[in-house]
């Protein structure tokens, strides 16, 4: 728990004076297909507010299951970094998923990731600022950022997103949006769960 810890106020050090991000995801629209791209506002990439940090395998499963993925989700991982979630949601669900990262260098490890698990038609891992980008297919949303940076994103989440689509952060919390559930994993991180509403509450907009 120490070194969690430390690890953790390290990544709060950085600082988020931009919102380009790297770090670690639908579906009414079960047969979208990964070949279309979402669209994007086509801004600079910035470099990365948050030091890339993987999410242990371990606590990507406890996500996926937390999530209740199926094969008829869509997984958009904001900050995917080496792609796990969406290859791991692939294999196991044949779930269709994106990922979004700020760093080309974890673009490119995400994409050899997919090739080498044998899924990359039904995963695609974008170049992209995840606040400029299209999330709305999504169904399960996945994350490992700051506190402050899922504040940030949470108007996009209610704007883009259909009610019922799931949010799962790994360790960090959405302000004072109360999550409906909370799991501490065995090996030490937290991870939480909140659904879309159907109408967002006032102290919320």
């Amino acid at each position: 728990m120490q070194i969690k810890h430390a690890i953790g106020l390290l990544i709060a050090s950085v600082s988020i004076a931009s919102v380009g991000i790297t770090g670690c995801f639908p579906s009414s629209q079960s047969n979208a297909q990964v070949s279309q791209t979402p669209t994007t506002t086509q801004t600079p990439l910035r470099e990365p507010d948050v030091i890339y940090v993987p999410t242990p395998q371990e606590v990507v499963d406890e996500m996926l299951a937390l999530a209740k993925v199926t094969k008829n989700d869509v997984i958009y991982d904001l900050g995917s970094g080496d792609g796990r979630i969406p290859v791991t949601a692939a294999q196991r669900f044949g779930t269709r998923g994106f990922g979004i990262d700020i760093n080309p260098e974890r673009i490119k490890e995400a994409n050899a990731n997919a090739q080498k698990a044998g899924v990359t038609n039904r995963v695609k891992f974008l170049n992209q600022d995840l606040f400029t980008t299209d999330i709305s297919p999504a169904t399960v949303v996945t994350l490992y950022l700051l506190p402050e940076l899922n504040v940030m994103l949470r108007p996009q989440l209610f704007k883009q997103l259909k009610p019922g689509t799931r949010i799962v952060p790994h360790d960090f919390d959405m302000g004072e949006w109360k999550p409906e559930r909370v799991v501490q994993t065995k090996e030490g991180s937290t991870i939480y769960l909140w659904t879309i509403p159907k109408e967002v509450p006032a102290n919320l907009r």
